[in-house]
């Protein structure tokens, strides 16, 4: 059946309009957060890798960094592993690293891998410890309460030294999207959970990325219930400064400001909840979230 003609206008405004982004970014490399509802909803899984699919068939060279918390959460749950948080973060014993690996580097990065390939991408997974892509040490945890000040160990947590972009570069000039696990290796092999936030803020300052996208469960930064479209550093540090950041969305804006301080063009926040969220924002003029520059 022939679409109508408004139909016909609509697919057509959409392209112009998409059209001069495709231009600017070709060749351009984009870093995306993939976690949230859009890893766990099928449909929202689909669309995500279709336009990851688009992103690398227009020219651009998208790199997905991807988390898997409620994933392991699960795995360790039905293992009867205990679970423990300090300050957010897993406390990561031997066993619960072991499960770490397998959730991380095995299933989920594999399931975005497939998803993605059979959108007509070439995608490729990996882990932070392939070609020592990731360099970690352990993350030392303190407290300046009760003093004196005490440190805590929460295990295999590290926090990413050095990343060896030529891994990836030579992997996006090759025609492939690299999928990423946030696993580190230590000096002498030892593998290291990694919050995902901060490997992709780490590896989209290291390729110096054209953006950083972080998909989110929210419509982006709110401030008094209305989502803010863009903001400098200094407007978003100021919503921090006055408590309009908080909870679980100010790790993320500090990511985002220490993208944009560390070269990157601009970060977007944005809510992988709605359907085809990473089209809408890279290439149309409204977009869906909200972006922060320097």
């Amino acid at each position: 059946m022939p679409v109508s003609e408004n139909q016909a206008k609509n697919v057509a405004s959409v392209l112009t309009e998409a059209l001069p982004y495709i231009r600017e970014f070709q060749g351009w490399t984009i870093v995306i957060k993939y976690g949230g509802n859009a890893m766990v909803d099928e449909h929202l899984k689909t669309t995500f890798a279709r336009d990851v699919a688009l992103m690398k068939l227009v020219g651009m060279n998208p790199v997905v960094v991807h988390g898997g918390g409620p994933q392991i959460g699960a795995l360790l749950e039905k293992l009867n592993i205990p679970t423990r948080f300090v300050d957010g973060m897993r406390v990561t014993d031997a066993a619960t690293m072991d499960v770490v690996e397998m959730v991380l580097g095995g299933r989920v990065n594999q399931e975005i891998v497939s998803q993605l390939n059979r959108q007509g991408g070439r995608a490729v997974g990996i882990t932070g410890k392939d070609g020592s892509l990731i360099e970690a040490t352990k993350l030392k945890l303190s407290r300046a309460d009760p003093k004196p000040s005490e440190i805590i160990d929460i295990g295999h947590v590290g926090e990413v030294r050095n990343v060896n972009a030529r891994v990836l570069d030579t992997l996006t000039h090759s025609g492939f999207i690299p999928v990423i696990a946030p696993i580190g290796v230590g000096p002498e092999g030892e593998s290291y959970n990694i919050n995902a936030d901060l490997v992709a803020d780490a590896i989209a300052r290291a390729l110096n990325a054209k953006k950083f996208v972080l998909l989110t469960n929210t419509a982006g930064i709110l401030d008094n219930g209305e989502t803010l479209a863009s903001l400098t550093a200094t407007e978003a540090q100021s919503l921090i400064e006055r408590g309009a950041i908080s909870g679980g969305m100010l790790p993320k804006v500090q990511c985002a400001l220490n993208a944009v301080a560390g070269g990157v063009e601009s970060v977007q926040i944005i809510d992988g909840t709605v359907p085809h969220a990473l089209l809408l924002e890279i290439f149309t003029n409204a977009g869906v979230g909200t972006k922060i520059t320097s």
